[in-house]
């Protein structure tokens, strides 16, 4: 598994702004964005059926790419988005979560959370991990460690992750690709699987790829703009 360029965070240097003047967008034009935007992303759905047809590369890495400019606590980016081609190792990681998850289905999780996931219609069974043609394994950088072993807490970081990870999946919805947000319980199994250093836990495991042909998903409702927004 190649490693990634050591990155050194700037830590304890002088604040240095920098001019940030983007051309403000006419109002008219902002309108037709934000509503052409609301509509594309309305039809986003989990997709749990997979084409195993492969998908533009450059796409899934561009989608990561804007994932990793989303804000983070002190500008720390303790986030790792690790691509999975090698069908080896997807197979292994299905292996393993579904080992996990039978488990979990055969009442680790509990009722309560069983029956919420009744109409979802998942199981322990997951397809996904070794049919889509892409795998994004997301981990969370726990704190900062350098190549002499120095160590720097990071802040925030479930907020950060989970805040990348929703711009990653918006980014491959509005590029035509589907995604699952998959997270087997517990995840030390990946960390294992993929190499990755002591200072990183698994966060989520994303299947990407094409809805197959005869793809299904459940027939639900999401809240309306009134039911979650308030003002003030």
């Amino acid at each position: 598994m190649s490693s990634l360029t050591q990155w050194t965070p700037t830590h304890g240097e002088p604040y240095r702004p920098v001019p940030y003047r983007p051309g403000r967008m006419p109002a008219d034009e902002s309108l037709a964005r934000a509503a052409e935007l609301r509509q594309r992303m309305a039809g986003r759905r989990t997709v749990r059926q997979f084409s195993a047809d492969p998908v533009p590369e450059q796409v899934v890495r561009d989608a990561i790419a804007c994932a990793a400019t989303a804000p983070s606590g002190a500008h720390q980016q303790p986030w790792t988005f690790v691509l999975v081609k090698d069908p080896e190792v997807r197979r292994g990681i299905r292996e393993a979560a579904e080992e996990e998850e039978r488990v979990s289905y055969a009442g680790r999780l509990g009722e309560e959370w069983l029956a919420a996931l009744r109409p979802l219609g998942t199981d322990e069974v997951k397809p996904h991990l070794t049919d889509a043609p892409a795998l994004i394994v997301v981990f969370q950088q726990r704190y900062w460690l350098g190549e002499d072993g120095v160590r720097r807490k990071h802040y925030y970081v479930d907020e950060s992750v989970g805040i990348a990870v929703g711009m990653l999946l918006s980014a491959l919805h509005l590029s035509g690709l589907a995604a699952l947000v998959h997270t087997p319980s517990p995840m030390r199994f990946l960390a294992e699987a993929l190499g990755r250093p002591v200072n990183e836990k698994a966060f989520a495991v994303i299947p990407v790829g094409y809805p197959a042909d005869d793809c299904r998903v459940p027939d639900l409702v999401r809240k309306s703009l009134e039911q979650v927004l308030v003002e003030v």
